[in-house]
Formats: structure tokens, sequence, C-alpha cells
């Protein structure tokens, strides 16, 4: 029997409970899908557990050199890894309760748990349960990419995911990826104790940002005693007694590193390969992310994709604001589009790289005239005060314009401090409206408008 509903939510990530939540408001009876895990990727295996083990790798890199500040700790700095996992467990425990709790207490949802897959563009199938609907919103993220290298299946290996696992600490720990998600684990075991290398193919680390950042961030985590292997093209896996080894290069030596653990980190793909797309008619790009429109639809009437599936940002961040695309224009009737939103990111290393708009690199390829200026993290007091005065800030001015193109902060707190950048970009309003505004002492923000006071042309 064919259990019918005006709505269908596959998948509980960032987009999903709102959109679900802002649907049953509407007058529509909302069925919400899960096969795995309420909260999806970032709630417990992302943004939230990372975050968590972050910190507990900051309060023992903290305590380290507590003498730096005139604190003294007797005896040597131990980090009991069963006692951190705890820690991010039940942090990660009260996420998932209260989205699952709020998703159950909805009026008009309702939370099933199983596995949906299309049989028609109306319908989809949990277990024994058919449900149908005229609306169906996919939002079934993405999962770590396990590439193509040779050996790789005759080894044992961790993801992001499987990192989630760990109660133990890694003598070595191999990150192959020099991205974002293998920097930040990177960072993060080698401050529990790890000795860590990371393993790259490009010839250099976070090949997106400009070279000056890259050059910045290996500097910096190099300074903790993390090694990196760059170029490593001629990759292969194989088991080296209890540990693992990895060919890294066919010129350079040492051509082989061994490891205790090695840890994939190389990307994600998303979740689209067993949902039955075929069957509802919705298209998919060369590397299965669902196709969609400025508006988020997808090319099959009546269904959308929201989040990591529809390749059109990889972000928690941007999940919601795909949620909140979605619901304006299909419940409060205002036009929004994706393509107004302005690229921000974040590397979650210690201190973090944040980012908006452009980088130089791309700037400079629109042959534009523009501004940049730059200023060392030394000079902000906030950075001196607290001893971390590593990275730089950077931002790039539309010289006709006066609007700012993109900023790339890499110090202490850029992550909160960038937030002044986006929503002045946001606003539409030229670098002017913070040069001339007063923020607060002492601040790593409050040098933003000196930064904004340094621009020249960029040659």
């Amino acid at each position: 029997m064919t259990e019918r509903f005006d709505a269908i939510v596959i998948g509980t990530g960032q987009a999903g409970p709102s959109l679900a939540v802002r649907l049953a408001a509407s007058g529509r009876k909302t069925a919400i899908l899960e096969r795995k895990l309420v909260g999806g990727t970032c709630v417990n295996a992302g943004c939230i557990p990372t975050k968590t083990l972050i910190a507990s790798a900051r309060a023992a890199h903290v305590a380290r050199h507590g003498r730096d500040f005139g604190v003294v700790i007797d005896g040597p700095i131990a980090v009991d890894m069963n006692r951190v996992k705890a820690r991010k467990d039940a942090i990660v425990a009260q996420s998932n309760s209260g989205v699952t709790n709020w998703l159950r207490n909805a009026p008009n949802v309702t939370l099933i748990q199983g596995h949906g897959r299309f049989e028609s563009p109306r319908t989809v199938r949990v277990d024994d349960r058919l449900l149908e609907a005229p609306e169906i919103f996919i939002n079934t993220g993405g999962r770590p990419s396990v590439p193509k290298i040779e050996g790789v299946g005759d080894v044992p290996f961790l993801t992001s995911t499987g990192m989630m696992s760990v109660d133990f600490l890694p003598e070595h720990l191999i990150v192959i990826g020099g991205s974002y998600i293998g920097l930040e684990f990177a960072q993060m075991y080698r401050r529990f104790g790890s000795r860590v290398t990371v393993v790259e193919m490009a010839p250099r680390i976070v090949a997106r940002e400009d070279e000056e950042v890259s050059a910045a961030i290996r500097t910096m985590l190099e300074g903790e005693g993390i090694a990196f292997r760059l170029k490593a093209e001629c990759l292969k896996l194989c088991r080296r007694g209890t540990g693992v080894g990895i060919h890294v290069s066919c010129e350079e030596e040492p051509r082989d590193i061994e490891g205790s653990h090695v840890l994939l980190a190389v990307g994600r793909e998303p979740n689209t390969h067993d949902l039955g797309l075929d069957r509802a008619g919705v298209a998919t790009n060369a590397r299965g992310y669902i196709e969609v429109d400025d508006e988020l639809r997808t090319s099959a009437p009546g269904i959308w994709a929201l989040g990591d599936v529809n390749g059109r940002g990889a972000f928690t961040h941007t999940s919601y604001n795909d949620y909140e695309i979605v619901a304006a224009n299909l419940l409060d009737h205002e036009p929004r589009r994706v393509s107004d939103r302005i690229a921000v990111y974040a590397l979650f290393t210690d201190p973090p790289l944040a980012r908006v708009g452009m980088t130089e690199r791309e700037v400079r390829a629109t042959g534009r005239p523009a501004l940049s200026g730059k200023m060392m993290m030394a000079r902000v007091g906030r950075a001196r005060e607290r001893s971390e005065t590593q990275g730089f800030m950077q931002v790039l001015v539309d010289a006709e314009s006066k609007k700012i193109l993109g900023a790339g902060l890499l110090g202490i707190e850029a992550d909160e401090a960038i937030h002044c950048i986006i929503d002045v970009m946001a606003a539409g309003q030229p670098y002017t409206a913070i040069s001339r505004t007063v923020h607060i002492h002492p601040t790593v923000a409050e040098l933003i408008p000196t930064l904004l006071g340094s621009l020249r042309p960029l040659q």
C-alpha cells in the first residue's frame, strides 16, 4: 500500500531537517528519510567531531608551551586518547539527539529510518514501504573518496569517517592528501603526539590557494614537526609488518615511507550511486553530482537537490544556504539564486585560513585593474599577546568600483575576523564601509581597516 505525503526529504544533513520543518509548517504532510545517522556528516563525522578533536589537540599544544607564558606544569604532557574520543562522542551524541528529537516532535513531520530509493519520479521505496509525493528533495550528502591507488585493497586504511572511531595514538600516521581535510587531521594528530607525514601528488599543498598561502601553511606545519612529500606521483601501498608501506616516488629518495597507519584524505564524492536516480529522470554529471539550476531544481520536475550532493558547494554553510534558497523560492515566493552567494570557507588548522571571494591568482586572471593590501599577523596586537604571530592578511579590491573582490586571512581568529569583510561584500558596499568604521581594540578585526589603508595597485 502506498503512503501518500505532500513532500519527501531524503537525508537529514544540514539542509534536510530545516527544510522538512518549514515544509510541514506550510501545511505539507512531510516525510524525512535517514538511512544511517540523523544529522548527516557535519553532526556525526565532520564539522562537530573534527573541531571537537581539534580543540583537544590545541589544549595539548597550549599546555606544552605553558612555560612560554610563565605557566609551569610539572612533568610531561600526556594525551589520553580514550578520554579525547569520549569527549568527542558526548558532544556528537548531544547534537545528534537534538536534531533527532526536533524532527520526531515537529508537527506534520514523519521521520523514517531506512534507505530511500526512487522507483519513479514520484515514488520512493524505503525497505517494504512505498512513499509517494509530488515534491521530493534529495539531501543525501557525500562520503570520503577512496582513490584508485595500487595496493589500496591490500592494506587497512582510514578515512575521515573512520578516524571518528580511533581511540588510540598512531605511532606514525601517513596522510595521503595535502588539502583541507588532510591538513586538519595532520596537525591534530601531530599535537596529540603522533609522528605525521603528509603525502601529496601536487607540487604544493592546498593547491587551490595562492602559492604564498600554501608556502606559509607548509612552513607553519613543518614548524610543528609535520613532514611533507610532494609531487608523489608513483603511489603504491603495501603491508609492512603490522603497518603500511607507501611507495611515494619514482625518482626522489627516499622512495618509500613506512608508517603505522594511513589516512586517505583525497576528497569526497556524492551519495548518488544507489538512489535509483535513473528511475526518477534525475540527471547527474560525469562525477556523479546531481545537476541543478540556479534554484536547485533537478532535470526532473518536482525534484530538488540540496547540499554536497549537487556539487554547488562542499560545506555545511552552503548546504544550509541551499535550504534557504529552496524555501525562499518555493514557500516565500522570494527569488533567490545560488549564483548570488559569495564563496566563503575556512581551513581549520591552528591558526586557521579564512577565505572570501577571489584569490589573487583569480583576480589577475580577470585582467581588471585591482588594488591589493597585505599585512603580516606579527603587526596584530592580539597575535603578539598570545604569541601566535604566524600568517598574514591580504585583501583585493576593484580599483574602479572600490568594492572588495576577495580576501584571505591566515592567522589567529581569522575565521571570525573574515566576517566583517564578508558582510560588506554581501551588502555590495565599497571597502570604505570597513576602513571608516571604528573597531574594538584589541582584536584581530581592528587591523582590517589598517590593512585596507595599505592598498596599492596590484602589479
